[in-house]
């Protein structure tokens, strides 16, 4: 099933506790989902930065929008019991790899303990069939191989971003072992990799680092030029998460936990460098860019690659973009912005758009990226 989309007569009536919808990915997610039919309950902590793709795309007006840390434990429970939601997706989180060597208790407590404060409150909620929580590609122990991790490989984690992220699937697995075995509700995990897209401005992100600065007319500055990363537009794993939480349900009742990456084909796996550089060509800047080496000198991966496999083969998911169309749709995206077009249409017609577009053709069509000759 290659071309695989989101059912809508699964999502239409569903009602979705989403958790992180003021964040980047959830906001896209949040808009997909209303667009299929579902009914979304949102909560998260306050859009994270201004400008944000919550207020900018409207996402409030998706869903009802809920103020809450997921750190509170009591206040998350009380959430989810009252909205009585049929599938959970958990995407809040401090996501930031660098902002966790400076909040290391912060991070722990997000990461670990809050998805302990999910999968607690939906063990005690009847109505909660299917739970997805959202991890990371960093979450395995990173051993800078150049085959790619599967989901059965080890978790761990250099700094406390990774080993955070690490952690919270091993919460997950232990909860699936321990209270969601015997019974109708499933639970599983997901991971991705670096993903891309327009509304993200999180600090030390590429792209926000990289549209910023070409906006102003500067060139980019990029501190790890050869780190390889598996690149990847938002609504790639998006709809890995939607697949997976319809054949989570169909699959009811289960034993255990499940886990699926998803990740780009090799051809996207690529070094930081050679995106900067493509998206200085696609933006129509021709300054180049501005290497300076990381004076705090924290620990980054240099290869890290995801094999989803067990995606393709389980879920009949796979990525149907190129890394140059992802760019593309990125760079549109950010340029609209500053045309001041209507993001919540923006947006909305790019999910529309991802889900009508043939992949084979996208395959087809992708050129080489630009050369990092400076990198």
């Amino acid at each position: 099933m290659i071309n695989f989309n989101p059912d809508k007569e699964f999502w239409r009536g569903k009602r979705v506790f989403l958790t992180g919808h003021t964040g980047f990915k959830g906001g896209w997610l949040a808009l997909w989902l209303k667009q299929l039919g579902a009914i979304v309950h949102g909560f998260s902590l306050q859009p994270p930065t201004v400008p944000n793709l919550f207020t900018l795309a409207n996402v409030e007006g998706a869903l009802t929008h809920q103020v809450g840390d997921i750190r509170d434990a009591k206040v998350l429970s009380d959430a989810i019991q009252k909205f009585k939601p049929d599938i959970v997706l958990h995407l809040a989180a401090q996501p930031i790899l660098r902002l966790s060597y400076d909040e290391p208790v912060e991070t722990y407590a997000t990461n670990v303990m809050g998805t302990v404060h999910l999968l607690e409150a939906v063990r005690h909620t009847p109505s909660a069939q299917v739970t997805l929580v959202i991890t990371t590609d960093k979450c395995y122990e990173n051993r800078e191989q150049i085959w790619p991790y599967r989901e059965g490989d080890a978790m761990g984690g250099h700094d406390p971003y990774s080993s955070s992220k690490g952690c919270a699937e091993l919460v997950v697995s232990s909860y699936g072992h321990s209270y969601f075995n015997k019974g109708e509700a499933v639970i599983a995990s997901a991971r991705a990799g670096n993903v891309i897209g327009g509304g993200d401005w999180a600090r030390d992100r590429l792209m926000t680092d990289i549209v910023a600065a070409v906006a102003r007319g500067q060139k980019p500055v990029i501190r790890n030029p050869h780190a390889i990363r598996p690149w990847q537009h938002v609504l790639e794993p998006l709809s890995g998460y939607l697949r997976a939480a319809e054949v989570l349900w169909e699959k009811r009742p289960a034993h255990g936990s499940e886990a699926w990456n998803f990740g780009p084909e090799s051809e996207s796996e690529v070094c930081v460098g050679d995106v900067a550089n493509t998206v200085c060509e696609l933006w129509g800047f021709k300054s180049g860019l501005e290497i300076i080496p990381d004076a705090r000198r924290l620990h980054e991966a240099t290869l890290l690659r995801l094999d989803s496999t067990k995606a393709k083969i389980e879920l009949g998911w796979k990525p149907r973009l190129s890394l140059r169309d992802a760019l593309s749709m990125t760079v549109e995206w950010y340029k609209a912005h500053l045309d001041g077009s209507n993001m919540n249409q923006m947006t909305l017609s790019q999910i529309q758009n991802y889900q009508t577009r043939n992949s084979s053709c996208a395959t087809e069509l992708a050129r080489p990226l630009a050369t990092a000759s400076n990198s």
